[in-house]
């Protein structure tokens, strides 16, 4: 309206003279006329000194944020890869938290007293109201929520591809994993290495050859290692011999596990120093544990169905009807006898039977049943393994009772003239390859898995099979996941958000300088860095690291053994040179004084070089942080007083506009679940100053969906913490509050947090998305 009269008085520039200049007329209707023109000329005269006094007011605010903060609210120009387009399908209308905004989120943490508290008691008002309205309707459904969550159905149903859950961090690894082994051979120069990998995938996937073969793969091996008794063909072998040949050949450990690590009990000893570590095996039936009595006990309700599973098994291994019940019966026996011997990791914790130092000699003397050195020679051949040798045990009254028994039912049954140990022993090996036999004999273990109350669903048969491939081929797939994905990209984030951690914690308030010092000290000995093992692995090293793996096309038995054997491998080389793939784990973890971020981090679609950097330091960015958060949290939360008051200061916020004033004492919150609001309220405050950090480098970004930059970092910090939080049941609210709570203290968001509707809260379901198949 405004811009025609401009024009009409442009036009018309009679109109702005004053009435006693402007010439008479007998027509009394212009006398009506100009009393119009006059309130006209002052409304427009209002609307001008408007538009300038807003003007005024936007140049004023455009001069007090930096133009790098005004740019992070800019819209981005969209990212059009290949990993973008995958990455968008993760993400909707629901996760993004300022699609629906309410005022009861503007809340200072903190801060006390601000220019937004009238909005809070307003807020805390209509929370009020909305109860008062809940009491009468127990499912606090207002005509507005109902709506909202039938336009939340439809939009569900027509954008079903669109609402994906992120994969939980391992699921991601895998997936990259079976991609990097599918995927065609792009150019003539790719290893034999990865060749080898792929062809051990591709014969495991093609689950027929092993249903054509049956059981004899099995029944061969058994005839090359001398028969065993419930055949009645057996060459009878020492005890000893045939044990070291399990552990060293086929990754087998019938009566204790042996794998290498660190010593980290103690807190004192080089935390890189490899060490052989002896440990309780594992047993396929579940174990109660009397805490009364302090001992094991039996669950003799699945003692008859494993029963009833190894007489299956020996049935389709052709054995004689007449002898399954007999040898199950004595196998049955001897895993209740030495599960009996076996106690719970909380109890060795307390009891402090864990990582117990001491020498092979020395072993060999407390529990002299078993051949230690023999054996453990064998297990890390040809690397030199002598009687004074230090290993680390972590129950020796277990290793102790053990020996005692084996050579017990060894003396009574060299009288009677059969071997039960012989038996145990093959019936393990056995299950050692039961990945590599028909489905029958994997049936079967599931239908014992079932009877023991195993709900879990059984994996998809790709799952198992990278997790196979990965066994064995572990150096090299760390290596291509890195050349592939952890690229200088991600080395910046790494040192972004480690720098954004040192700046979080340098304005904590400690208990004492000597506190701070403490553990500041600590954060600057620190380094942070990916994993580098295979840096220095070229196609030529990688080939010669598999040069002796023959991998066959269609015998997949044969190349389930080449794979215990490279298993064998990875253990000497742990041993030797405490060299292991870090970069397949997916949580960093301290090694000295690195921080060791393992490539197996950095994967779609948590990370992609061609990813907009929001998004990754939204995602795998404040995941990282919240990790780093957890490995430092003991000392932190002992040495400063920020996690208690931080934690119990958002919980009190968040009970002021979800149950309002004067019941927020009556609902405390637990210790643990204070301090995961405050880790994870931390972790999205560093991934934020992380990005900033890098976008003062690097002023460019594209974007997802048409978002500002910061506005696709906190969307993708509130998808992944909705889909992929492993802490969920530490904390007592959705993420989308802490977004709320962060955008009350800072100038980046892009937009304000305020209500536009009296009712709205987030649908229940928000974090439930369909999950992946």
């Amino acid at each position: 309206m405004g811009e025609k009269v401009f024009k009409s008085y442009m036009l018309n520039p009679e109109m702005s003279m004053l009435p006693e200049e402007q010439p008479q007329s007998d027509n009394p209707n212009l006398v009506v006329c100009t009393k119009y023109q006059k309130l006209i000329l002052a409304l427009f005269a209002i609307s001008l000194l408007a538009m300038a006094l807003g003007l005024a007011i936007y140049a004023h605010q455009q001069k007090m944020e930096d133009p790098w903060i005004l740019q992070l609210k800019l819209a981005a120009p969209p990212c059009l890869s290949p990993a973008c387009q995958r990455a968008s399908k993760h993400f909707s209308v629901t996760m993004d938290p300022f699609s629906r905004p309410c005022d009861y989120f503007l809340l200072t943490c903190g801060a006390g007293e601000s220019s937004s508290h009238r909005r809070r008691q307003r807020s805390k008002q209509i929370i009020n109201e909305d109860k008062r309205g809940q009491d009468k309707k127990r499912d606090g459904r207002s005509g507005e929520l109902v709506k909202m969550r039938e336009e939340e159905t439809d939009f569900r149903e027509k954008h079903k591809g669109q609402l994906d859950k992120f994969p939980d961090r391992q699921t991601a690894l895998l997936k990259t994993i079976k991609e990097i082994l599918e995927s065609p051979d792009e150019s003539v120069s790719v290893s034999t290495a990865k060749q080898k990998a792929k062809q051990f995938f591709k014969t495991c996937m093609e689950s027929e050859s092993p249903e054509k073969v049956g059981s004899q793969p099995f029944l061969n091996l058994l005839q090359q290692l001398g028969g065993w008794a419930v055949s009645g063909e057996w060459k009878k072998s020492d005890f000893n011999k045939t044990l070291a040949l399990l552990m060293g050949q086929y990754s087998t450990f019938p009566f204790f596990s042996v794998y290498v690590g660190p010593n980290t009990g103690d807190g004192q000893t080089d935390t890189n120093q490899p060490y052989i570590q002896i440990d309780e095996p594992h047993f396929q039936f579940p174990i109660d544990w009397n805490s009364k009595t302090q001992k094991s006990k039996a669950s003799y309700q699945f003692l008859r169905p494993f029963l009833s599973s190894c007489m299956e098994i020996l049935a389709l291994l052709g054995v004689q009807p007449s002898r399954t019940h007999q040898d199950c019966g004595l196998y049955v026996s001897l895993s209740t006898t030495l599960a009996l011997a076996t106690s719970p990791l909380s109890y060795r914790l307390s009891q402090k039977l864990l990582y117990q130092n001491i020498t092979i000699d020395k072993l060999q003397t407390l529990a002299p049943a078993i051949d230690w050195l023999a054996c453990l020679q064998a297990t890390f051949q040809p690397l030199p393994i002598s009687q004074s040798d230090i290993v680390l045990v972590h129950n020796l009254p277990y290793i102790t009772q053990m020996s005692q028994k084996l050579s017990e039912w060894k003396i009574q049954h060299d009288i009677m003239g059969t071997d039960p140990l012989h038996t145990y022993m093959m019936l393990n090996l056995l299950q050692t390859l039961i990945p590599a036999l028909d489905s029958r004999f994997t049936q079967t273990v599931r239908n014992f898995s079932i009877a023991t109350g195993d709900t879990q669903e059984d994996l998809p048969r790709w799952w198992k099979c990278v997790q196979q491939t990965e066994r064995g081929f572990d150096t090299l797939l760390s290596h291509v996941i890195r050349e592939q994905h952890a690229q200088k990209e991600a080395e910046e984030l790494v040192q972004d958000i480690y720098s954004s951690l040192k700046i979080k914690l340098e304005t904590l308030t400690w208990r004492d300088r000597k506190s701070s010092d403490l553990v500041l000290n600590k954060i600057k000995s620190l380094t942070p860095r990916l994993s580098t093992e295979t840096n220095a692995l070229n196609h030529t090293k990688l080939n010669q690291l598999y040069e002796e793996v023959f991998v066959s096309e269609e015998d997949y038995f044969s190349n389930y053994l080449q794979m215990l054997l490279l298993e064998q491998k990875s253990r000497r080389r742990l041993l030797s040179d405490a060299t292991r793939a870090e970069g397949l784990s997916i949580t960093p973890f301290l090694s000295g004084n690195d921080i060791i971020i393992p490539d197996g981090m950095f994967v779609s679609p948590f990370f992609h070089s061609t990813h907009p950097r929001a998004l990754n330091y939204g995602t795998l960015g404040f995941l990282i942080a919240k990790d780093f958060l957890h490995l430092l949290l003991p000392e932190i939360h002992t040495q400063a007083k920020n996690p208690e008051l931080e934690g119990a200061c958002v919980w009190s916020h968040y009970l002021n506009v979800t149950k309002g004033p004067g019941q927020v004492g009556s609902f405390s919150l637990p210790a643990l679940k204070q301090q995961e609001v405050w880790v994870q309220y931390s972790a999205l405050q560093v991934a934020l100053r992380a990005y900033n950090i890098s976008f003062t480098r690097h002023p460019t970004d594209s974007s997802l969906s048409g978002l500002s930059y910061v506005h696709l970092l906190l969307s993708s910090f509130t998808k992944v913490s909705c889909d992929t939080d492993s802490y969920r049941e530490f904390m007592p609210f959705e993420p989308s509050f802490l977004v709320s709570v962060l955008c009350s203290n800072t100038r980046f968001c892009p937009k304000p947090l305020t209500c536009l509707k009296q009712y709205q809260s987030y649908p229940s379901e928000m974090c439930l998305g369909r999950a992946m198949h």
